[in-house]
Formats: structure tokens, sequence, C-alpha cells
């Protein structure tokens, strides 16, 4: 019979055809909970070989470490005087080019994300891990690959945000890169208007942020009648007002960006929503070992052959085995993104081709999801499970 390809943790597992028990579903011995280390060791190498504990996802909000710097003044051409920070203290952001940084020490779990100190990104990092060491990178692609080059232990990435949606360049990346999810943050961002010190609000005539920031603070923005203009991250824009010394420009931050860069805040959470909740996931180079004592969450991403009714049926597999999902996303395939098919009586069509994220609160040690993608096996050409790993339940 044939055989299709599916990776679990990096590893390729053949379809073995039907049946319902947990073992049989895989074509695997996956019992999880009595041999996860046998089973690894005899189908995927050294997949977990060396396997350290993981540092676990903190359930309360750290106190940020505040930021020392020098506050200096410069004369501006017509002799008045502007606000400049020190910034050579604060590290700077690698990019996907210079990834060549030595290491630290071990001291510390370093932790990347993307964007300068202030970030929202780097406030999920240190909420997962409070002592970590936040590793600045410049581009999403440039954490992943801190990660793999071992300049980071771990990165800390946005995937979906509850006004502006889901980071679809996150999604395409965790394809293309052999990370593994390991935990989640959920973090209420609250945006700030900043300007120099001395400027009020109504001085303002641009404002610039990251887009989505922008996005979700559309009715506050208008309603001050000012130009937004789109810049590569939150904190960077607030860098940037500080550093040139714009008195007619503000920036949509965090409370931290403005404190770290010599900034006033303007006007508190001027989100349209109050609710403004970002989920972010934490990705390492090694999966962790899933476990059945607290609540989890898996990750997985597959690919449908063609058929009527296929991703009903696709969906289905969990919902008869009482699998709650709390998020599926689609994606065009980028290398292969048109199927043809024969369905209709003048010739073939062409449709897109997708793969499909889906997110489910079970863990990979409850035999309901090993029979679930077992039987999701039977409908799916490519299956790959991105991480089981414990859920963020708080903000």
């Amino acid at each position: 019979m044939a055989l299709k390809s599916v990776a679990v943790w990096g590893c390729s597992l053949p379809h073995l055809g039907r049946g319902d028990s947990g073992s049989r579903r895989f074509g695997l011995a996956l019992n999880w909970r009595k041999e996860t280390d046998k089973f690894c060791k005899w189908k995927c190498g050294s997949v977990f070989a060396g396997l350290s504990a993981i540092t676990p996802v903190e359930d309360e909000s750290p106190t940020l470490p505040a930021v020392e710097l020098q506050q200096l003044t410069d004369q501006t051409e017509n002799g008045s005087t502007k606000l400049v920070k020190d910034l050579s203290s604060l590290p700077r952001p690698l990019s996907v080019s210079d990834l060549s940084a030595s290491p630290s020490d071990g001291s510390k779990v370093r932790v990347a994300y993307q964007g300068v100190p202030g970030a929202f990104s780097e406030a999920a990092a240190l909420k997962a891990y409070p002592q970590c060491e936040a590793v600045p990178c410049d581009q999403f692609e440039a954490a992943f690959k801190a990660v793999e080059l071992w300049l980071a232990d771990k990165a800390v990435l946005p995937m979906e945000n509850s006004l502006g949606g889901s980071i679809h360049r996150n999604y395409d990346l965790l394809l293309q890169h052999r990370l593994h999810i390991v935990g989640e943050v959920q973090l209420a961002v609250k945006h700030c208007l900043l300007g120099l010190p001395g400027v009020r609000k109504e001085d303002l005539k641009r404002v610039l942020s990251h887009p989505q920031a922008l996005s979700q603070c559309e009715n506050n923005l208008s309603k001050l009648g000012v130009v937004r203009e789109s810049v590569d991250d939150t904190a960077g824009a607030a860098q940037f007002v500080a550093v040139n010394g714009l008195r007619d420009t503000g920036a949509v931050a965090s409370a931290r960006a403005a404190e770290i860069y010599g900034l006033n805040i303007l006007a508190e959470g001027i989100q349209d929503d109050s609710d403004n909740i970002t989920r972010f996931l934490i990705l390492a180079r090694d999966p962790i070992i899933p476990r059945t004592n607290r609540l989890f969450k898996t990750s997985i991403v597959f690919t449908l052959e063609e058929g009527p009714g296929i991703l009903f049926k696709a969906l289905a597999v969990f919902a008869l085995r009482n699998i709650n999902l709390t998020k599926i996303e689609s994606r065009p395939q980028r290398k292969r993104p048109l199927r043809v098919v024969d369905d209709s009586n003048d010739g073939s069509a062409k449709y897109f081709d997708y793969l499909f994220y889906i997110d489910f609160e079970a863990s990979m040690a409850d035999p309901r999801a090993q029979n679930a993608l077992g039987h999701l096996q039977e409908f799916a050409t490519f299956l790959r499970v991105l991480g089981s790993y414990p859920m963020d339940t708080f903000l």
C-alpha cells in the first residue's frame, strides 16, 4: 500500500492504514505516558537525546526591569535644546545577515524577540522567563535563526491579536524552520500616545507606529486629525521620535518604551477596544515531553486530499473524541499554490491548495489526541505536529 509522510517533531511516520486503537492509528506504539523515551530512541534517533528540562511559562506578570540611561541635551539648528537618550547601553537588534555574535555564558536563558527594547514582544519574553536575557532582532526570521544557530535558547513571537487577527508571516516561518512550540504567552496590550517632554497631543501633526498598532487605535487617532505613518515596530517608533527630537511627531507604543526613550505619556489606553490581547508562541530547538498533569494545547499543520466533504471529515476526527478546537487557520501553499481538478463538464478547474493550521486542547500524552491524529492521517497528504505545550491561562 502507498505510504504517506507524517512529520511528528521531526520524525517521518508511515501511514499504515485504518484501525481505531491508540497505537494502530499512528501505525506505531504511541503510549506517550509510559514509553515516550523508548519510542523516540527507537523511531526518532536522537530527537530527545540530551533533552534538558524546559523552564515553564510563568503564570504571573513580572516587574519589568528598568533600564538605566544617561539623559543628555543637544542643540538644534535654531538654538533650542532637544532631549537625547544615550542608547549605547541597549542591545543592538540582530539581523539575518549578522547573526555572528557570541552566545552568552549560559547563566541566563536568552530569549529572542522581534523589535527593540520596550516592544510588547519583549514584555511577552519577560512574562514567560522573568530572569531571561532578552535578545532583540530586527526581523521575525532573525529570531528564528538566532535559536537555530544557538545564539538564543528560545524565541517569543506574536501569532495573533484579538483586534488585528493573525500574523501570517510567522505561520509561514513555522513551516520553513524546524523549531518546536514549547509554550504560549497571552499579553494584554495597552497602547500609549508618546511625545517629547513639553509637547501636548494637540501639537502633534503625525504619529508613528507599527501598522497593527495604528489600526488598533484608529478611532482615537482620527479624532486627533494626525497623519499616520507605519514603521517596523512600536518601540522603534518611540526611539525614532526621541533620537530625532521630533516635536510635531508622536508614537504609539508601550509605557515601558516611554520610560526607556525619555518620552512623556500624552494619553494612555488609546486602543479602540480595551480588550486587546496578543498571543505569542515560545519556540525552541527541542520539543518538551507532553504530559497530562496540567492543561496542554497541541498545534498541527496538514494538507488534505481533494474530495467532497474532506475538510468536514478532518475536523470531525476531533469532534468524535470530544476534543475542543481553539484555532483553525488556512494558508495557500507557497510552492504549489494551485490544485487542478476535473469538477465540471467543461474540463478541469484550478483551486488554491491550502495548508491548515489547527490548535486543539489536548496533550499528545492523551490517547484521544493520538487516535485523532491517526484518524486524520487517513485524509491528510501531509501532517506535522508543531508542538504540544502547556496553555497560558493568565493575563
